[in-house]
Order: structure tokens, then sequence, then C-alpha cells
């Protein structure tokens, strides 16, 4: 992005960062200070010891049977401390004693034959390592239980010493970090910044000059703030875009042939769902089994569309058991790592190497999802024939039902549906059926079969390859499946939601926090297990956990309690003490900057620039990519091998509505880390190339926006330095200051100067895009303030949440 003072571009960070960078990482390396290094006074097994025999001991001596070798098992304290099969008379660990422990007296051999972990494993225990197991079995090898699989308790505040920092109870166990630490918080962030992040965190948008303007006249209350924006119907689509990620939502089936599928309903329910603030154990209760629940409507039945997300073939040579046993696979991967943060897929070929999950529990987990009335083969032209058997279980939706009990559907107007739909339709399409399908939906959701279907164990994991038999249930070290539920998804659903079990509250807390800090408590929000990291704060995580579930589950009461807390209210200015005693800022000493998510990118152009069509719901949108992209990488055979460009009002909607077909999904979005939907993702990769740079400053969206924003400028004052502030204020959040100002300026002088004398090239500028060009503008003057606006937007800081 672009360091606007230096006047210098640079891809990820200005230059004066990589300065910083430098200069930190030296100094880590000459003063270490990771805790790594420190010892501790008293070793705790979860904290210093469990990450050591994970790391290097338990693929051999773990949970995991199969590889298990010489019959020992570390991760459980009875059979450590039992006598050894090969060793008759000796331990591996006798506490109180590592002389007597020959695990210790392996880990210090020097003879290779011996040595633990052995030199062909690649893996080798540094010196500190070695000391803290032999400090831990003279202190009596205590084995604890892994934190995330015992239930949350609410701990009191800790004592702090700047009590006065301290707005709510959040604030007290992030305080006690960082004193212990030895950092002290950042000062309160200015309002104007304050007002953008509460913006972009609650709505996904930047607040308008007017607002601005108007918050700074009344005296800025972050409260009300938060709750008029939680009253925005735009409030539940910011909220959906995770979600889209962990439900794995998509306009395409995925593989070769992709055809289209009609879940967009689904996507319309989880913005009504957030917009009413549902509580998340009905949310999700009604996703996993609203089919199953008393007296069930249909909102509660398209709610289970969220287990019907995931890919779907429809290659007539595929083998239909491989692929519904593949379904049934994904949804019992999706529950693991979207509700309950552990790494279940691990066990479906063996036992998992780490985590106490047997393979014969992941088949009885996989159980619930085993019995659905669905086929693997999807046939040709899913969705517009109503024999096509992998669509169902399906469900209707017409207009009588929109009008009368789903009036959150957007149902747009039959005409214009079919037009769209029929973009790139294969020669043979039934168009009597097409136009059947625009004015009844049908999207795929649950449903159980009229009869049983046995479950087995699969061998290796091979759809073919029947081992044990079994029956609904959920691994035992999470919490027992009482025998008093039912063996069905909602069965499922009141198991996840029990009291004690441990992970629900903890794992979306994790990931709210995750959204409004960039990094969540835990940095592993897929993997609570035994390798994924220990929280930087446990006590608060704990808390915030209880308290969730204490209030009801309540979504909205969760971010406000954390956005009124000091900790989230700092500045994100960086000081030097911060870079050397805390360089990754795990313990929030200041506020984190972040670049926006690719859909906020893209509206944050839009709703700047007037374009953004405010619109809630409805179908997905075909915008700009690169002709003949998905001509080139896809098959050529279905009804989505054409892409047809959306036009008028539909190619500025949100960037949630953006289309997102599974083989080709959109690139620009992709490129600023998107998912592709193929698979539940909990959290996006965080990635700073080139070409993010070149999207920001070639992309149609962008010199589109900015033509829009300029001509819009230039008819309401024909003086284009005048409308640079503005422009800067609606983009950035405040008004430039002098040194920016006079940088604008200089580069609108010098671009109209280049656009006088060169109109044809002006004229290509402004020609970007499909919104129509005012006419009356003089083309120099309209490019050259086009592009200052392209500039404004390639600031890091229009890009960046601070």
């Amino acid at each position: 992005m672009i360091s606007i003072k230096g006047n210098k571009m640079f891809w990820g960070i200005p230059f004066i960062g990589w300065l910083i960078l430098v200069a930190v990482t030296i100094a880590c390396k000459e003063n270490p200070s990771h805790d790594v290094f420190e010892f501790p006074d008293q070793v705790s097994y979860n904290l210093h010891v469990r990450p050591i025999l994970s790391e290097n001991c338990f693929t051999c001596h773990g949970p995991d049977a199969n590889k298990r070798e010489a019959g020992l098992r570390l991760d459980v304290a009875s059979e450590a401390y039992a006598v050894l099969k090969d060793s008759p008379g000796k331990h591996a660990i006798v506490p109180g004693s590592s002389t007597e422990s020959l695990v210790f007296n392996r880990m210090i051999s020097l003879d290779p034959e011996e040595k633990m972990p052995p030199p062909s494993s690649n893996l080798q225990l540094s010196d500190h390592q070695v000391n803290i197991i032999k400090k831990w079995i003279d202190e009596g090898a205590v084995y604890e239980p892994h934190w995330a699989f015992v239930s949350p308790k609410k701990t009191p505040l800790p004592k702090v010493k700047n009590k006065g920092w301290a707005k709510n109870e959040i604030d007290y166990f992030v305080l006690s970090k960082m004193e212990a630490k030895g950092l002290s918080p950042s000062v309160m962030a200015d309002d104007l910044s304050l007002m953008r992040r509460i913006y972009f965190d609650l709505i996904g948008l930047p607040p308008s000059p007017e607002v601005l303007d108007e918050l700074q006249e009344n005296g800025l209350k972050p409260e009300a703030v938060i709750d008029r924006l939680f009253q925005s119907a735009s409030y539940g689509e910011k909220m959906a875009v995770a979600w889209m990620d962990v439900a794995r939502y998509a306009d395409s089936h995925g593989y070769q042939d992709d055809y289209y599928r009609t879940q967009w309903p689904w996507r319309d329910w989880v913005i009504h769902a957030f917009n009413k603030n549902m509580p998340y154990d009905q949310f999700i209760t009604w996703q996993l089994a609203g089919d199953l629940l008393p007296n069930a409507g249909k909102e509660q039945l398209l709610a289970t569309g969220f287990n019907r997300n995931h890919k779907i073939t429809e290659e007539s040579g595929a083998i239909d058991e491989e692929y519904r046993v593949m379904y049934a696979i994904d949804r019992t991967n999706t529950l693991g790592k979207a509700m309950l943060g552990v790494t279940l897929e691990c066990a479906q070929c063996h036992d998992h190497k780490y985590d106490p999950i047997s393979q014969k529990e992941y088949f009885q987990t996989y159980a619930f999802f085993n019995t659905i009335a669905e086929w693997g083969i999807e046939e040709k032209n899913p969705g517009f024939s109503k024999k096509s058997p992998a669509k169902y279980p399906l469900m209707e939706i017409s207009n009588k039902d929109v009008e009368e009990l789903l009036q959150f559907i957007n149902m747009p107007d039959s005409a214009a549906r079919v037009n769209r739909l029929m973009a790139g339709m294969t020669k043979g399409t039934n168009y009597n059926s097409l136009l059947d399908e625009a004015n009844v939906l049908k999207v795929a959701v649950m449903g159980e079969l009229d009869s049983t279907r046995n479950t087995y164990i699969l061998e290796r994991g091979a759809y073919d390859a029947h081992g044990e038999k079994v029956e609904p249930g959920l691994p035992a070290s999470i919490l027992p499946f009482p025998d008093s539920l039912p063996k069905n998804r909602l069965g499922l659903a009141k198991w996840l939601f029990d009291k004690e079990n441990p992970l629900p509250a903890r794992v979306f807390v994790n990931r709210i926090w995750q959204e409004l800090f960039g990094v969540g408590i835990v940095d592993t929000p897929g993997d609570f297990g035994l390798q994924g990291n220990l929280p930087t704060n446990q006590e608060l995580l704990d808390w915030l956990a209880v308290d969730f579930i204490e209030h009801g589950w309540n979504i909205q009461y969760l971010l406000k309690k954390i956005m009124l807390s000091s900790t989230y209210q700092q500045s994100s200015i960086v000081r030097k003490e911060h870079l050397m005693l805390d360089p990754e800022n795990k313990y929030l000493a200041r506020f984190p900057r972040l670049r926006l998510k690719a859909e906020e990118i893209r509206d944050l152009i839009l709703a700047s620039s007037g374009l953004l069509n405010m619109e809630i719901g409805g179908p997905s949108v075909k915008t700009y990519q690169p002709a003949g992209l998905w001509e080139a990488a896809t098959s050529g055979r279905g009804n989505l091998s054409k892409f047809q460009l959306d036009t008028g009002k539909y190619l500025y909607r949100r960037g949630l509505y953006t289309f997102i077909k599974r083989t080709v999904p959109p690139p620009s979005m992709m490129l600023f880390d998107a998912s592709n939907r193929d698979a539940c993702e909990v959290e996006r990769l965080k990635t700073s190339t080139p070409l993010q740079a070149l999207v920001m400053m070639n992309d149609p969206v962008v010199l589109e926006a900015s033509r829009v924003f300029a001509s819009q400028l230039l008819k309401e004052d024909p003086n284009p330095e005048k409308g640079i502030g503005y422009a800067f204020y609606s983009i950035i959040g405040r008004k430039p200051d002098e040194i920016e100002s006079k940088i604008l300026g200089n580069h609108l002088t010098s671009f109209l100067g280049e656009y006088r004398e060169d109109r044809a090239k002006a004229k290509r500028i402004i020609e970007v895009g499909k919104y129509p060009i005012m006419d009356d503008l003089p083309v120099a003057k309209l490019a050259a303030l086009a592009q200052v606006i392209t500039l404004i937007y390639n600031m890091e800081a229009s890009i960046t949440k601070a």
C-alpha cells in the first residue's frame, strides 16, 4: 500500500515499518524475552511439560494405539507410572525421582540407540526442555487434565496496580497480564479512530463524514453508537461474513462441472438471525437440527441448510456411496472445527495421535449425520429438475411463503432472476423448469431417512471398508453423551449446549475476540486440543465463556461487553517499549492495526464513493473479473461454464453477496485472503503480497468508484481541490493534515497537466466500469481527481482498522 507522507509506494507496510521490524528482530535475538526461555519457579504439566511431550513424544507414545511403541503411553499418568512391559522392574516416570525415570535417562543418553527422541525422527530436545522435564519429575510429575476439556469457571478478578484504567471486568484480566510483563496500557484512541473501528466491527462499513460530524458535535458516547448500530440491518450482514466461512457457503457445488446451487435463502436467514439477536445456542441448534424440533416450521427447516452447504458432485462416473460418505464426513469435521474447536478429522482413519479421541468415537459422532435422506451423485442441471436426487432432502419456498412466513428472504422479481440464471446455460436447458425455479426456490436442507442406516467404523477411513458397527455417541473426553438424550441431531445439539460441556462457549467467545482483535485468546481457533496453542489469558477466556452462558448466549451482549472495555478502546499507536517487550502484541497493550477483510475493502470503496447498493439479502452477483477466467479454468460443462457479468445495481452489492464459484472463486477477493469455501474455515490467512497492491491500483471496482466519486464532487464544486479533503474524510475517517493535503494537491496538479496534454489517456481513465459517465464534466479534471481518489484508496490507512 502507499505511505503518503513519504510519497513512496511499498507493498504491505511503509518502509519505516521494515526498519522497525529489523531492529526489533535484532533486539529480540540479543535479549530473548519469549516465554519459552523463562524457567518457571514451579513447573506445570499443562503449561510447560505437555507441549514438549506432545511435540516430541506423543506420536509414538500417545493416544493412538495403532502407532504406540513399546506399549508405552506418556499422556496418561497411570500408564506413564506403570512398570514397563519391555523392562521389568523399571518405570518410564517415577514421581519425585528423575534419576530413576527411564524417560529422563533416555532423553539425556548419548547412545544413539537409546536416545529419545531417536535421531531418525529429526527431533531434538533443547537443554531448556530437558531441564523442564527433570524439574517436573523431581517435583512429583503431577499430571493435569487438559485445560480445554475442563468446564470453565469464573475466577475472582485479579489485583492490578492501575485500577483507574479498568472500565469493566475484561480490563482487570488484560491489565494483570500486562503488568506482569512490565507493560502499560496505551492512551485511549481518538474519537474519530474509535468510531471508524466500531463501525467496521459492527456493520463492516465506514461512517460517513456527516455521521462523524454529528457524533463529534453531540459528544462521543460509544455505548449509544453500539446500540444504534445493533439496530442496523447491516449488522447482520457484517456478522454473516465470518459465518459464511464457517458454514462453507458457496453458489456452486464444486468439483469439475460445478453447477449452480440455490442456497442463498439460507444466507438470508443467517442475516435475519443475527439481526434479531438470536441466542447462539438457538442459532446453532436450528442449524444442526431445526427439522427435528417439535412443531418445526419452514424457518427452522431452512436453518438446517447449514449442513447442506458442502461440496456436491454431479459427475456421472463417480461412486454414489463414496460421495455420500464424504458429505457425512464433511459435516462431522465441520462440527468439530466450528462448534467444538477440536481436530476431529484426525481420528477418521485411526485413533487421534494427540487428543483423547478414538476412531470409534469419530464414527459415533459421524453416525448423527449418517441417516440423512440423500444420495451421493447429483444429476445434470441441479436445481432445475424436480427429480435431481442429491438435492433431496430439500424445501420449496414460494412467493406465498415469503409473504406470510419468511419475510426476511429477499425474493427478487422472477423475470430478472430468470435472466441472470439463464446466463451461461448450456444447450438443452429446460427453460420451463427454469421459469418454475424462478417462482419456487428449492433449498437443500436436512431430513432423516424413514428407515435406519447402519453406521460402521470405516477401516483406514475408506468408504467401503466396514468395521465394527457403532451407535451415535460423542467423545467422552469432552463430555460423555448421556443415555437420556435422543440419539439424533437434536440430542447432539442438547449435548453441545449442556452446561458442563467445556468447549462451545469458549470456542465462540474466542472467535468473537478474534474478529475484534485479529487474533483469538487461543490463536489456534480450530484446535483447542493438545496440539493447539495455550490461551494467552485463560482466566479471561473462561470468565467470558461463563459470562456469555449466564447472559443467555447473547451475542450482542458479548460484543458490547468487549467493545466497552478500555482494552478495546486503546490507541493503536505503537510504542518502542511495546515492540521490545511484546512484539506480537499478545498482551494487548495497544489496539492492533488490522487490514480489513476482502469483503470490507470492497464495501469501503463502494460506500465511500456512493455506489453501494444497500439492499439486504437475495441472490449472489457476478462482479468484475478477468475475461475468460471461468472458461479457461473449468471443464466447459455445466450451467456455470460461461461467465456473465451482472448489470445495473447488482454490480454494486456488498462483498458478502459476491458470487462464489468454488472451482474459480473471485480473484480479487482471494488475493485479499477470502475463503474459497471448499471446507469449514474459522480463521483466514493474513498475507501481504505485491498482488494486493496491484489489485488496489488496477481493479475496475476501485477505478470506477474513484471516477464516480470524483464526478459527484465536481458536480457539487467545479474546483477539484475542494473535493480532495471530503474524499479523504470519507475514505480514511479523518481530515488530511497539512502535509497530506499538500502532497495530494501536488498530485492533482501533476495529473491535470498530464491529462490536459493527453486527452485520450484521460478518457481511458474515466471509461473503466459500467456506471454511466457524466458527459458534462471536463475530462481532464474528472480523470485527475479520480486518480487522486484512487491514490487515497491505496493508502495503508484506508484499508486498515486502527
